[in-house]
């Protein structure tokens, strides 16, 4: 992975999100929350403007339709206790006064465009410690997105608890003021009261299953979560695969794996696919600050306009009605059944294809085979 971010042009990064973007409309995604590592040239030296790969992410967006919120990283340590970061990392690093610049002038940038905005993403604990959290947190908008991993992996926790004495989630929510307008990546591994206190927080939980099974990272306590009437969305991560409805399928089949029992996210009010799929809307949208004005989600007035078409003719959908057409869609395979897809009001998906997929997928083949070459 660093062998191959190590080589990434700025031109490059453009071609490789710009087909990402089409793949994540293609498949039903209609904004993109762009966690942005890549800030420096290949040495490691500043660009003359700081924020040159994060604004070429978003030219990537604005090409091909997708609602973006940029959310440019944090990144100053290798570990818990200010560890020094290594070499591959180091097109990662800046100081908070440099991030922050690269914060503003993605601010200007998304300026009131309606599809587009920014936020921030400390990294996670062990890259951006508390200090260095507690100083640009203020600096920003704020009703802007805050996303930070945490409780990935068992090893940050061990990690943490022997750093602070606490875990991740506790020592987060002990030291910083966590409310509605944070999301916290994958927190895979939490206790039952750091489960409760993370939901009272109003945070977002983000969570990524085909990457945190790629991973071997874990599963991610759902019934607990929903128990607590925690909010959550679910993203593509790493793109190990870039489809929403393996995301909630996975989120669901985890469940029953792990606990040997079915319909883990059905309640008495709706159906599995129902309640993971408008959890989804509603918790991503919060988290990529997509609502309208008065927080609405979904197909009401007031929302974004951001809706896809399914093709009600696949034969995944014979047979279903209102009630079980969500499900279907989420249980019954991988053949794709999305035909069109607007952004907020603006149609980027017609028939099943993007206007631009050709060009984009040439120009990404031509720099995938470059850079392995």
């Amino acid at each position: 992975m660093y062998r191959f971010v190590g080589r990434l042009t700025p031109d490059d990064l453009e071609a490789i999100a710009t087909q990402l973007y089409v793949e994540m409309l293609k498949s039903g995604y209609t904004a993109v929350g762009e966690f942005q590592y890549l800030h420096h040239s290949k040495d490691g030296s500043a660009f003359d403007n700081p924020a040159e790969m994060s604004l070429r992410s978003l030219a990537a967006a604005r090409n091909t339709g997708i609602g973006v919120t940029m959310l440019p990283v944090l990144y100053q340590h290798a570990g818990f206790g200010r560890q020094p970061p290594g070499d591959g990392q180091r097109r990662f690093i800046n100081d908070t006064a440099e991030f922050l610049k690269i914060y503003e002038t993605l601010a200007k940038a998304t300026g009131s465009d309606p599809d587009r905005h920014t936020g921030i993403a400390p990294h996670s604990l062990r890259a951006a410690d508390e200090e260095a959290i507690r100083t640009v947190v203020p600096e920003i908008d704020p009703s802007a997105p805050i996303h930070i991993h945490i409780a990935e992996q068992e090893k940050e926790v061990a990690d943490c608890v022997e750093f602070s004495g606490t875990r991740p989630v506790e020592f987060l929510l002990d030291r910083i003021d966590v409310d509605d307008r944070w999301c916290l990546v994958h927190a895979t591994h939490m206790t039952a009261d750091e489960v409760r206190d993370a939901a009272a927080s109003d945070a977002i939980a983000g969570l990524c299953p085909t990457t945190e099974a790629n991973l071997g990272d874990g599963l991610f306590d759902l019934p607990g979560w929903q128990f607590e009437k925690g909010a959550l969305g679910v993203g593509s991560d790493s793109h190990i695969s870039v489809s929403p409805v393996e995301e909630l399928r996975w989120l669901e089949y985890g469940q029953r794996l792990r606990d040997r029992r079915r319909n883990v996210a059905a309640d008495e009010n709706a159906s599995t696919g129902r309640n993971i799929f408008d959890a989804a809307v509603s918790g991503g949208a919060r988290a990529l600050g997509r609502t309208g004005s008065h927080g609405e989600t979904g197909l009401q007035a007031g929302a974004r306009a951001d809706i896809v078409v399914l093709d009600e003719r696949a034969p995944v959908f014979a047979g279903h009605g209102a009630e079980t057409f969500i499900d279907a869609w989420i249980f019954s395979g991988n053949v794709t059944v999305v035909t069109d897809v607007l952004v907020g009001g603006v149609q980027v998906v017609t028939d099943g294809h993007h206007p631009q997929e050709h060009q984009i997928a040439s120009r990404y083949n031509d720099v995938v085979r470059a850079i392995l070459d």
